[in-house]
């Protein structure tokens, strides 16, 4: 059994806590940033920071951070760790698909063939990816987000809730796609788009 720290105490933790353990982790530490929740516990274990200062020798970690661009910058300033990659043991995942490491694969999911799925990504609960799909790096697929196969989803974009995507369409960098949105043109960077199909109404 191999130790790993866990970074971020919110809500979003819990879920890679209990990842975590399903894979045969033990839990050495968790860290945030909040002085509010040091001292505190969370699913039993105990919250310390701030996260730039915490000294240990267990390098092994996994970011359990929601939000795509403080994820970012974390790991730009957290070089001391070996960043793990966790999946569900009730996740399916075909061989061909390659995972990069830090991300998070969660329970229900569903990574079909040649899939190549980037560094610090979140897959959450029962989302699908199809098969030719290219995810980049600290992408976050919400709870029941179906992706068809051969689509491109760019850095840092955020897919909410329900929201689907059909076959070989681009969403851009950092663009966000609301909660029960459907994709069915390419998405420039930087934008937010909602609805049914999924249209743009704000730029970032």
């Amino acid at each position: 059994m191999k130790d790993i720290i866990i970074i971020g105490a919110g809500g979003h933790s819990k879920v890679v806590i209990a990842t975590a353990l399903e894979c045969g982790f033990n839990i050495n530490s968790i860290l945030d940033d909040d002085p509010l929740k040091w001292g505190k516990y969370i699913m039993g274990f105990k919250i310390n920071g701030p996260i730039l200062s915490y000294s240990d020798s267990t390098n092994n970690a996994v970011m359990a951070i929601g939000d795509n661009k403080t994820r970012k910058d974390l790991v730009k300033k957290l070089d001391k760790f070996n960043w793990v990659t966790l999946i569900h043991p009730h996740a399916y995942i075909h061989p061909s698909s390659k995972i990069g490491k830090g991300t998070v694969v969660f329970a229900g999911s569903i990574i079909q063939p040649d899939v190549n799925l980037g560094e610090h990504c979140i897959v959450n609960t029962g989302a699908t990816i199809d098969h030719d799909c290219t995810i980049e790096n600290f992408v976050h697929i919400a709870p029941g987000v179906n992706i068809a196969g051969g689509a491109y989803i760019g850095e840092g974009a955020f897919l909410g809730i329900g929201s689907k995507v059909i076959g070989l369409k681009t969403i851009g960098k950092w663009s966000i796609v609301g909660a029960g949105g459907i994709v069915t043109e390419d998405i420039p960077s930087r934008v937010a788009v909602k609805g049914v199909p999924a249209r743009i109404y704000k730029r970032m």
